[in-house]
């Protein structure tokens, strides 16, 4: 067994394995890459993930694995405060829940009081219950919401399956959005025009600040460009917007190193939004992170939904789509009209 040290600082030192996922092809595969960790047979992941009174913070410096079984619903109807690029029929999925990554705003942090992660080993259920979905309407689908799912690649091949599935289903077309620095996915599947690679792209200053873990700008930059040129569909999402006392030249800096590095013509579409959460979740990340310049802001509420006050908003959101017109058609521009969020 592993010294006290190496379990704290080894990757998923700590594996939980839900009974019911426990024979489960995914399940003995990531265990047989992960021999050195503690495993820790449950009867259900809520025994677990669903704990009172667990730190995310502290759980996010060494992060548990869960490996679970989802047998309830893992489509649901997109959230309002997300972008749904025009699709009458908008859902995520949720495979996994959690990130490896850690930043300051996540929403994930305010939704879950437990900082681990969690795997439904059964993405074939899932995919189940799309078709049954797709009998009914064409669909378009967020695949890596509540998780990062190309950083979590080597772990559980999620994006690899999902892109062959959305290949053979003509009504599906999927987003897969991330932060991650991660080129190989691109080499190993033929690309598709209705699997869109999402890159949010932050000012190196915010995701110095407040994006722990994830790639440089330079990184994401490159990994972007990296999927145009093998023929993938790429947005990029400038979103969420920050504020800082330097937002103006941390922005502009931040488009002229994408415009100079990427075709922009190519691009599919560009989406623009500003931070905003909803008021449950603000509550816990203010609770949790007292000293998080983003989470203490004073946001106003509007409808339930925390975001920043109209003339800050509309500055920021306005002058990023302005630097942007300059680069790329206006209908290939997407902008969320937080007013509208009920």
């Amino acid at each position: 067994m592993p010294s006290g040290n190496d379990l704290f600082n080894h990757p998923f030192s700590h594996i939980y394995v839900e009974k019911a996922a426990s024979d489960h092809p995914l399940t003995q595969a990531i265990l047989a890459r992960f021999s050195k960790s503690v495993i820790i047979p449950v009867g259900h992941y809520k025994d677990v993930f669903n704990r009172p009174r667990q730190n995310f913070g502290i759980q996010k410096q060494s992060q548990a694995l869960i490996l679970a079984k989802n047998r309830g619903a893992s489509i649901f109807p997109g959230a309002p405060v997300c972008q749904d690029f025009g699709y009458d029929h908008f859902y995520y999925a949720s495979s996994i829940r959690n990130c490896i990554f850690d930043c300051d705003y996540c929403f994930l942090k305010g939704m879950y009081g437990s900082g681990n992660i969690v795997v439904f080993v059964n993405l074939e259920d899932t995919f189940s219950e799309l078709e049954k979905l797709l009998a009914e309407h064409p669909v378009y689908l967020c695949i890596s919401y509540d998780t990062d799912l190309i950083a979590l690649e080597s772990l559980t091949g999620f994006t690899s399956r999902w892109i062959e599935f959305t290949r053979t289903h003509k009504d599906l077309t999927i987003e897969i959005r991330t932060k991650s620095f991660r080129k190989d996915i691109y080499d190993k599947t033929e690309p598709c025009d209705r699997v869109i690679f999402a890159y949010t792209i932050s000012p190196r200053s915010i995701i110095e600040r407040y994006e722990s873990k994830t790639a440089t700008l330079s990184e994401r930059i490159a990994a972007a460009s990296y999927a145009m040129a093998k023929g993938f569909p790429v947005r990029l999402c400038f979103d969420p917007i920050i504020y800082c006392k330097d937002w103006k030249d941390a922005y502009s800096s931040m488009i002229q190193e994408v415009s100079e590095n990427i075709d922009m013509h190519q691009l599919k579409d560009v989406s623009i939004g500003s931070f905003r959460i909803p008021s449950d979740y603000i509550h816990k990340l203010r609770r949790d992170f007292p000293s998080s310049p983003v989470c203490q802001f004073p946001y106003e509420n509007i409808n339930g939904v925390f975001q920043y006050p109209e003339k800050i908003r509309a500055g920021m959101e306005d002058y990023l789509g302005s630097l942007l017109q300059n680069l790329i058609s206006k209908d290939r521009i997407y902008k969320i009209d937080t007013n509208q969020v009920p």
